[in-house]
Formats: C-alpha cells, structure tokens, sequence
C-alpha cells in the first residue's frame, strides 16, 4: 500500500510540475522556488504514506502542509493569492493542533504511538474506559479530514482553490488530498483495525455530510475553480464510503479511486490554468462561454474529464463510483450508498452546466485565444490518455491495487513498547 499511495502522490507532483513552467512564464513568475517548495512538501506527503508511527505520520503532514501554504501565496502580485494562503495557514494551524492532541489523548489511553503498539496494546488488553480513545479518533479525524477537505472541516477549500495559482490547486487536489487519505488510512484501517466498530459511524457520518454538501453548495457557483473545489468535496465523500467499509475490497476501491482521480483532477486544472491566461482571474463560467469554437482540443479534454468526474460509463470515474459504491453495499450501508448515487446526480448537473457553456452554440468564436504551453499540452495529453485507457481497460490499475492490499496484512500484535520505535516507517 506505501508504494501504491507514492506512486499517487508523485503522479500528482509529476503533472503539477509539468503544468508549472508555462504558468510561471506567463506570470512572470520564474523562479526555482515553486520546485523547491513542490519536493519537500512532496515528501512530507511520502512520510505519512509510510509512516508506521503517530508522531512521524505527524511530523510528515506538517511538512506536506507548511510548504503548501507558502506555495498557495507564490502569485505575489495577486491580492487573493495572499488571502488564500493566510486563510489555508490560519485554518491548518488549527487542524494540526487538534490531530497532535489527538495522538496525545491516544498516547494517554494506550502508552503508545506506534501502529504495532497501539494494535498490541488493544488487542491485549480491554478498556474499561474508551472515552479518551474515542476522543483521540475523532481529534484525529479533525486534523486528517480538514487536508482531504471532508465536511465539517471543508470550508477553507473554495476560497483557498479560488485564490491559488491554478498549477498549486491541481497538486492540492491530486497529491496533497492523497497524502491526506493516507493518513487516514494508516490511522483508522491500520492502527486501529480492531476498532472498526467505534471509528465506523465517525466515518459513516462525515461521508454523509461531505457527499450531501459538496454537491449542493457546487450548485450555485458561477467560478469554475469553486465548482471543482465542491466537487472535490463530494468526491472525498465518495473515498470516504471505501474506508468506511472497513474491508480489503474497501481499501482496494479506495486505491483505485485516489489513483484515477489524482489524474482527472491534475488535467482538469490545467485547463483552469490555460483558461486563465495571464493574471489567472478568468475562472468565471462565462470565460468558459464558447470555449470549444476557440480551442476545441482543450474543450474536448475537459469533457473528458468532467464527463469521467461524474462517472460516466467507459471513463475511471465510472469504474472508481463502481467500486466504491459496491463496497459500502458489501458492507451493509445501504443507506450511504444511496445518498451517495444521489449526490452523484447532483453533481453531474454541475459538470453538465461547464459542458452546456463550452459547447454553447450561439456563442461566437470572438474572444481570447489561449496559448497552451508543451507541459500543459503533455499534463492534458496523459490525463485524457488515462482517463479513458484506463477507464476501457482498467485491469492494470485494479491488479495493482488489489496487489498492494495483498501484500499489506493487518499490524502484527505485539507488546507494548516505546512511544517511537527507531524509524516510525513502514517497510
């Protein structure tokens, strides 16, 4: 599973770096900063992936998110560059003094941090008080839930993607939000897999939540980067019903989702990026007017990846939903399922309205032409390759998947040790 959810994340580098050059150029930005910055937040990323301790899974999301808030305020000269970053550091300050007092409350209640104690310790011993257990999941649960951008812990999202540079939103949705699910992973599906029956309703109920909200608040936005920062609300709800499923199939759907959405979310930024030109004020819906007359290639790769967010058959998104979907049913939440193809269809009115407005046929072929760097042309010619390879032919991905919860049993019971044990990573 660490070598799956690596590979993920720098996916997501990989994409974002490519998109970053024109962007830069275009801005007049240049400078090695943004790839400086880009790394070592991509390898805090990799240290919660594998981390096999608290502390250490910890010490990796500050690392991810300390250089994410300097990157969200790269764009100097733009006013709303610099309130997204303030609010996005202001808000994750926040978040990460409730997950580190949460490991607190859970280092009170188990005398560790490791995953192997923790597991030891729970699977050895009967609590015959859990609050402070309990307490120490759902604080967890605070810090992990705001970086995935799960509701109640969401609100920082539309404005942090509206303010951002276009480039910088495509890695927070694609590798900063895998990182973060990582993290939940490990936390929830690992250290706590004896637990399921305690952490499964705090689950169950922000899936609920971010599924409901991220669909209907993306409803009545007008700026498309608002849209998609709703929209990837709702699709961590849809990663969510795979954790809470608590099973091998779960986490295997999960992997596949992170995976596939990583991709379609890093292309579809970078037609915000083209879209955009320079200034990276033109997000409104009706820059988007007419954009198949004006550049039907980048118009055509949108469609695909709007038409794959709302899981149309024969794209990732389809088999991703699918998978999901099929978990939580597996698993007896009917009634989360449900609410779940709901949301769903709600959104697709959502990615229904982006498509009406670029195919718009009685909009004229007036207006900006847009210059498309190689590196976005590359990140836009591999995301709709992926999309729909993968989405005709998903054997690959999902074997790869399936390998990699496979190859990861369940943290081996052992006696209680110390609170790190040496490298706190994973093999």
């Amino acid at each position: 599973i660490t070598v799956f959810l690596w590979a993920v994340i720098l996916v997501g580098v990989l994409l974002t770096c490519l998109l970053t050059p024109g962007y830069l150029r275009r801005e007049n930005l240049e400078s090695p900063d943004p790839y400086v910055l880009l790394l070592l937040s991509a390898s805090g990323g990799l240290i919660m992936a594998a981390a096999n301790d608290l502390l250490v899974l910890f010490l990796g999301l500050e690392i991810l998110s300390i250089a994410v808030y300097v990157l969200a305020g790269i764009h100097v000269r733009r006013a709303r560059s610099g309130e997204a970053a303030f609010k996005y550091f202001v808000l994750g300050g926040f978040s990460s003094a409730f997950f580190l007092y949460g490991i607190a409350l859970v280092y009170g209640a188990t005398g560790s941090t490791s995953v192997s104690g923790i597991t030891g310790f729970l699977g050895n011993n009967i609590l015959n008080n859990d609050v402070m257990l309990l307490a120490g999941l759902g604080l967890m649960l605070v810090g992990l839930g705001f970086k995935v951008a799960a509701v109640p812990f969401h609100s920082w999202a539309p404005d942090v993607y509206e303010g951002s540079p276009s480039p910088i939103v495509a890695y927070m949705a694609s590798a900063v939000k895998a990182a973060g699910f990582a993290g939940i992973i490990r936390v929830y599906m690992f250290a706590f897999s004896g637990y399921q029956a305690d952490w499964q309703p705090m689950i169950y109920m922000v899936a609920v939540a971010t599924l409901v909200v991220g669909a209907v608040m993306a409803v009545n936005q007008t700026n498309v980067k608002r849209m998609l920062a709703y929209s990837s609300v709702n699709h961590a709800g849809f990663i969510l019903l795979g954790i809470q499923a608590a099973s091998d199939k779960g986490l295997q759907s999960t992997l596949f989702y992170l995976a596939t959405y990583a991709v379609t979310v890093a292309g579809s930024f970078a037609v915000v990026t083209v879209v955009g030109r320079s200034g990276d004020n033109a997000h409104s819906l009706e820059d988007y007017r007419g954009l198949a007359k004006r550049a039907p290639l980048v118009a055509f790769a949108f469609l695909v990846f709007l038409l794959a967010q709302a899981g149309v058959p024969f794209t990732t998104g389809f088999l991703a939903k699918f998978g999901v979907l099929s978990a939580a049913v597996d698993s007896r939440s009917f009634w989360l399922a449900l609410i779940a193809m709901l949301s769903s269809v709600i959104s697709a009115y959502v990615y229904l309205r982006i498509i009406l407005t670029m195919y718009d046929s009685d909009a004229t072929e007036e207006g900006p032409r847009y210059t498309v760097p190689a590196g976005a042309r590359a990140t836009l010619a591999i995301a709709v390759l992926v999309t729909v390879g993968l989405g005709l032919w998903p054997q690959p991905l999902n074997q790869a998947a399936k390998t990699a919860v496979a190859s990861s049993p369940p943290p081996a019971v052992a006696p209680l040790e110390s609170t790190v044990d040496g490298t706190g990573v994973a093999p």
